[in-house]
This record gives C-alpha cells, structure tokens and sequence, in this order.
C-alpha cells in the first residue's frame, strides 16, 4: 500500500468524552435500575404469570368465594378458576386463561383455547363459566382483539377453523368432529363470555392487593395516624390487660384488677396508658401489613420479636414489672433489617407487639 492510499485508510481518531454526572441514591447503588411492572412480567415464565393471575383475581374478595389454579394436561382449558358459590365447576365461576407466548396472542391461540371449553361443557364435565378472560404479557393480537369484541365474527371463524384448529386438540384419544349434537350445541352457545383483559389492567388491579409490593417493588406507602385506644378496653385487650395488672400487682404486692386500683401510683397508671397506645400502634401496624405486603409478612414480624425476648422474658427478674419493663425495653432496641415491613415499624411497635405476645400467652410477665 502506497503512502497515498494509506492515507485515505487512515481512521479519525476521537477521545471519549467524560461521561455525564450520574446522580445515584442508596438504592440505586444495592438495587441497580427499577422496571416498571409491565416491562418485569415479560420476563416471567408460564408459571409465575400465572401465579401473578392467581394473585389477582384472589383478592377480588367482592366477587369471589375462592379461587382455584388447574394445571397438567388434563385442565379442560381451565388456567385459574374464580368461583362465585361453593359448588365449584358446578356452580357459577369464571375462567381466567393465562397464556405467557413470546408474541402476542393469535386467532388461532384464542380459538383453540374456547374449543376446548366449550367441549368439556358439552360434554358435562364442567358447567359453563359465566365469563371467559384472555390474559398474557403481551396482552391479544389485534386480530384476536376484533373477534373478541365482534362475538358474531368470532363465532363464524369458530365454525370455520373448527378442523383445522380443534378437531384434533382437544383431546390426544380422538379426532372430534363438529357435527350432529355437538354442532347444534356451538350454534346455541353464548360466545358473549369471552372477552380479553390487557396486562396493564391485570397489573392496575394487583397495585390493590398485598401481593404487589413483594411483586414488584415501589416502597411502602404512608401509614395511616393510628387511633387512640378508646376509654374502656375491648374485650381482644382482656389478657394483656390482665397481664399488666398482675405485674402491677407483683410490683406493689397487693392485688391489682381494675385501673381505679393504680389511683395511688400516678406513674403506673400513665404506664397503663402509654402500654395501651404501645398495643395499638401494634394493631395498627397489623392491620397496614394486611392490606400492603403478602399474608404472613406480620407473623414473621412478631416471630423476630418474640426471638429477640423470649430469653431475656425466661431469666429471673425481681418483679413481674421489672419483667416487664426489660423485655419492651429490648424489643424496642431490636434491629429488625430483614422484615418487609421494616421501613415503617417504631418503637411503639415493637414495644406493643410485646403485649401481643401477652395477649396470646406466649409472654408472660408474673411467672407463677
């Protein structure tokens, strides 16, 4: 190559600038980059959409009494059963099918689908659901789409794909043909049952159950103000209750049964009141994680605190208040990192968990 030529080869070189500032927090540092909802489900597989799906239509409570998942090859085009009453597949229910494809899903997906239920009605082997939804990340193809909201158009392409799409997909022990009963059967049937729902309405609905923050993220909301306990106990405060009088009694080795009794210790009594604002913020807390975070998740709450005191409640102590008093104390310093719930507990949570503990008989603060 000559001097000239390897001048027109020669590449123009340029220095990379510095990048821009990238201004991180924390979180961005331990957890990298959040995904919003509807770009995570693509990366589902078929089983975890249709975990998410049982999520969803489980804590539609207004609507069902329980909500069933089939699986295996023998579903009868069943993926999460919703039941209305207790007769089940008996009774009224509708049936969400869960399809996680690649692309979204085609006339030929959607048709196969319905001939396998409308069979297994026919043949009586489930009574018919009472709304049929397809549901799939990358929601129903506008093909699929214009069929499910024209029930003419979707019926006609029924009948006229029946052979290619169905015959032979329902069942692996014979080919069925749509003719005679059968085919006067399709011709009666009510194709207004089936419908579609996109990902982003599956995805707005779960944001209202517990499931969805352990889902997908997005930090806990604000709690509510919590209540102040009213003037007179309610009967679910009697053996805490109890218990704090008992320990008040053992303090001052008289009995103790009412709070009129504490009338004479001015500091016992206002330490009646906070243990009752402590047993509330308890509840409080019980009632937030049942609607924000998965079943269980307060449970297991309760269960670090009861480990991080039931060794300090067994030791010797000289009273029953000094009990007392030292096992809230330690639950109040407990460190509680791993809890989903854990940006929103306090002090007095912790300290009122104590007295549900108390309330249960797991603690006790007078040992006999």
């Amino acid at each position: 190559m000559n001097t000239e030529s390897k001048k027109n080869y020669t590449p123009k070189l340029k220095g990379i600038p510095e990048p821009k500032k990238l201004s991180v927090n924390s979180s961005r540092v331990m957890h990298g980059y959040s995904f919003p909802p509807q770009q995570q489900i693509l990366l589902y597989s078929s089983d975890e959409w249709e975990a998410f799906i049982e999520e969803w239509v489980h804590y539609q409570k207004t609507k069902y009494n329980k909500v069933v998942r089939f699986a295996g090859a023998n579903d009868m085009g069943v993926d999460v059963a919703a039941f209305v009453d207790e007769k089940g597949l008996d009774g009224v229910w509708d049936n969400y099918q869960c399809k996680h494809y690649k692309d979204p899903l085609t006339p030929k997906t959607g048709i196969t689908e319905i001939g396998k239920i409308i069979w297994h009605v026919y043949m009586k082997h489930i009574t018919c659901p009472r709304k049929y939804f397809f549901l799939a990340p990358k929601d129903c193809g506008m093909a699929l789409k214009k069929l499910l909201l024209n029930k003419n158009d979707l019926k006609s392409k029924f009948i006229e794909k029946w052979d290619d799409w169905c015959s032979k997909s329902i069942t692996t022990k014979e080919i069925i043909s749509l003719e005679s009963e059968f085919s006067l059967f399709v011709d009666v049937f009510d194709f207004e049952i089936f419908a579609f729902k996109t990902a982003l309405e599956a995805i707005d609905e779960h944001r209202t159950t517990p499931y969805f923050l352990g889902r997908f993220g997005g930090g806990l909301p604000d709690r509510p103000e919590v209540s102040k306990p009213p003037e007179t106990p309610v009967t679910s405060e009697s053996r805490y209750i109890q218990q704090l009088f008992e320990a008040y009694g053992d303090h001052k080795s008289l009995s103790v049964k009412i709070i009129e009794n504490l009338k004479p210790w001015p500091d016992l009594e206002e330490h009646y009141h906070r243990q009752r604002e402590f047993f509330y913020h308890a509840e409080s807390l019980r009632n937030f994680a049942r609607d924000t975070v998965p079943p269980g998740t307060y449970d297991e709450l309760k269960g670090e605190v009861y480990a991080g005191v039931a060794d300090l409640e067994s030791l010797n102590h000289p009273d029953a208040f000094a009990r007392l008093n030292a096992v809230t104390q330690a639950a109040a310093q407990l460190s509680l990192s791993a809890n989903g719930l854990i940006t929103v507990v306090k002090i007095q949570d912790k300290r009122g968990i104590c007295h549900q503990l108390a309330n249960e008989d797991r603690l006790h603060w007078r040992k006999s």
